[in-house]
C-alpha cells in the first residue's frame, strides 16, 4: 500500500540520537552511526521525530510501505515500561488516531495493563497530552494584549494569491527581487500583528511542515524561488513547537541546493502570541 512515512536522510544524519526518545513507536534506532527506520510496520507516519533532528535528516515522504501494525509496536511499548506506554497512547490519541488507539488499549486489556490514559485523567478534564504540537492548553487574553482602540479596520498587507507553497509559482511577477516571508500555517493566528510588523512589504508563502504532503516540492519551490526569482531575503516564521523546525529545514536545504545565496533569518512565534526568538541563521 503507499501511504506517509519516515524518511531518514542519511548523508545528513550524524547518529546523534535526538530522535530516537521523540518516536513513540520506538521505530528508529542508531545502527553503524546513523539513525534507522527499522521496519515501516513500527512507523505510522504521523511525523512525532520531525522537528527533534538538528540537521534535518527527518521527513515525511508518500511510498509503497508495509502497513503499520499497531499490535507488533505494543509489544516493544510495553516491554519499554509504563512512561512509554503512556507517551504512545496520547500521541495516538493527539493525532485522532482512534483505530489504533482502540487497538493498543485492546492490547493492553488482554495483557491485563490498565489503561494510563484512564488512570492520569484528572475529574472533569483532560488526560495530559505527549506531543507537544498537539497538547491541549487553555489560556485567555492578557494584560499585555489590549484591545487595539483605533477605530475601523486594519487593512490587509497581503499582496497576492495565492500564498500555500504547493499552489504558489516561482515564475509570478511577486516573486521577483522581493523579500519573501515563509510562514508555518499556524503563525498568523498566534501574532496579532502579524500583517503589520512581518507580511507588510513582503511576498508571502505558507506551509505546514508536520502535515503536508510530498514535501520535496517545497525544496525544489523554495530553490525555484531564490534562483528563479531572484528573492532578496529569505525570513522563516514558525512556531515554538519541536515539529515546526521541520520548515526552517527545508528552507535551509533549498538554500544549500540553489546557485545564489540569500541571507535567511528565523522567527519563532510563542503558542501565546509574542516573537521568542528572531535572529539570522
Amino acid at each position: 500500500m503507499k501511504r506517509k512515512i519516515i524518511k531518514i536522510v542519511e548523508d545528513k544524519c550524524t547518529g546523534c540520537g535526538l530522535c530516537i526518545p521523540n518516536c513513540p513507536e520506538g521505530a528508529i534506532q542508531v545502527i553503524d552511526g546513523k539513525a534507522r527506520l527499522i521496519s515501516d510496520l513500527f512507523c505510522d507516519g504521523l511525523g512525532a521525530c520531525l522537528g527533534h533532528c538538528p540537521e534535518g535528516a527527518i521527513v515525511i515522504e508518500e511510498r509503497e510501505a508495509a502497513p503499520y501494525d499497531e499490535a507488533r509496536v505494543m509489544v516493544n511499548i510495553v516491554k519499554a515500561g509504563a512512561n512509554t506506554i503512556q507517551a504512545h497512547l496520547e500521541h495516538l490519541r493527539d493525532h485522532n488516531q482512534q483505530e489504533y488507539l482502540q487497538q493498543a488499549v485492546q492490547y493492553l486489556n488482554a495483557q491485563g495493563i490498565p489503561n494510563p490514559l484512564v488512570a492520569a485523567k484528572p475529574s472533569g478534564g483532560h488526560a495530559p497530552s505527549g506531543c507537544p504540537g498537539s497538547r491541549i492548553m487553555t489560556f485567555g487574553a492578557t494584560a499585555a494584549a489590549p484591545v487595539d482602540a483605533a477605530p475601523g479596520t486594519r487593512p490587509s498587507q497581503l499582496t497576492h494569491w495565492p500564498v500555500q507553497l504547493h499552489l504558489v509559482s516561482p515564475q509570478a511577477p511577486h516573486f521577483k527581487g522581493c523579500d519573501l516571508l515563509l510562514a508555518a500555517d499556524c503563525t498568523a493566528y498566534a501574532l496579532g500583528d502579524f500583517h503589520k510588523d512581518y507580511l507588510k512589504g513582503k511576498a508571502l508563502a505558507i506551509a505546514c511542515p508536520k502535515l503536508d504532503s510530498e514535501q520535496e516540492v517545497y525544496v525544489e519551490k523554495i530553490t525555484a524561488l531564490i534562483d528563479e526569482a531572484g528573492i532578496n531575503t529569505l525570513t522563516v516564521m514558525i512556531m515554538q513547537v519541536p515539529c515546526c523546525g521541520g520548515l526552517l529545514h527545508l528552507a535551509k536545504q533549498a538554500a544549500a541546493a540553489a546557485k545564489r545565496k540569500v541571507p535567511i533569518k528565523c522567527v519563532v512565534v510563542g503558542i501565546q502570541g509574542g516573537i521568542l526568538k528572531e535572529e539570522w541563521v
